[in-house]
């Protein structure tokens, strides 16, 4: 049988706000029937602290810290806690809801759309498995979080090696498409991570500062050979075209396309409106 075609995008670094308004845009296009699914690749230019479309960036976040340490600063149009994009390579989905045999909820989407991060990782040599909370208590923390970090902890179907998140995903559902986001850590700087976050204490910051390191880890330190992006495009790439059993075919956007994100980014993923409403 022939398999499926999707394209694929790989964008390179990019501005926190073209991030953002591209994987938007590819959502609409694909609403309309003008594109296929996509999965797409890209970094961050400079290194950007995002946020998620339901938290307060003035509860949750020290901007003066962000602007001090010249951080990127965006809202994702998807759910879920605050990410500092850095040492990583982001990925995104965008499908419709209608695909075949794609689940109706959320969390079984997100593991079947999941699946190709899970073969990715084994590409790696990395012996990694989908999280499912296993105590009552570990449900109620996906409820309501105790922190506004996302890798504070693994959510329904994350990755986890060793115990430990590897990737931080999210999802949101517009127009009949679903666009699944996230973040596959090469390095990840303790320090710089929990410096942007406002904590209610000292005491507080101490105690998630001995928790991260239990909680959350970066490829590259579970490997004795450092992992670099373009071996992870490559790993990631294969893991989704296995997985979800389709081709993938490269794809550079129309000039027409790039002047439609072009005005999104504009009208909405520059603005003080959108970035630090609530």
């Amino acid at each position: 049988m022939m398999k499926a075609k999707w394209y694929f995008i790989n964008s390179g670094p990019c501005r926190p706000s073209y991030n953002m308004a591209l994987d938007e845009a590819l959502l609409d296009f694909h609403s309309k029937g003008e594109i296929p699914p996509v999965i797409r690749f890209y970094e961050w230019n400079p290194a950007t602290l995002s946020i998620g479309y339901f938290q307060s960036a003035e509860k949750d976040i020290d901007l003066d810290a962000v602007k001090a340490q010249n951080l990127g600063f965006v809202r994702r149009p998807t759910g879920g806690r605050a990410v500092l994009h850095e040492h990583e390579l982001t990925y995104s989905i965008i499908v419709t809801e209608q695909y075949p045999n794609m689940p109706a909820t959320v969390t079984e989407a997100y593991r079947v759309l999941s699946e190709g991060l899970l073969v990715g990782f084994q590409n790696l040599g990395l012996e990694a498995y989908f999280s499912v909370p296993d105590t009552e208590e570990k449900r109620a923390d996906l409820k309501s979080p105790k922190s506004a970090v996302c890798f504070d902890a693994p959510s329904w179907y994350e990755l986890v090696v060793e115990g430990k998140k590897v990737a931080g995903s999210a999802q949101t559902r517009q127009k009949g498409v679903i666009l699944q986001h996230g973040a596959i850590l090469l390095e990840l700087d303790e320090e710089k991570l929990l410096s942007v976050f406002k904590f209610s204490s000292d005491k507080v910051k101490e105690r998630m500062r001995k928790k991260l390191p239990e909680k959350a880890v970066a490829i590259n330190q579970l490997t004795s050979k450092k992992i670099t992006i373009s071996q992870c495009i490559d790993a990631f790439r294969d893991g989704f075209e296995e997985a979800l059993d389709i081709e993938l075919v490269p794809y550079e956007l129309t000039s027409e396309q790039l002047e439609y994100v072009r005005k999104l980014e504009e009208k909405k993923y520059l603005t003080d409106e959108w970035n630090y409403r609530k």
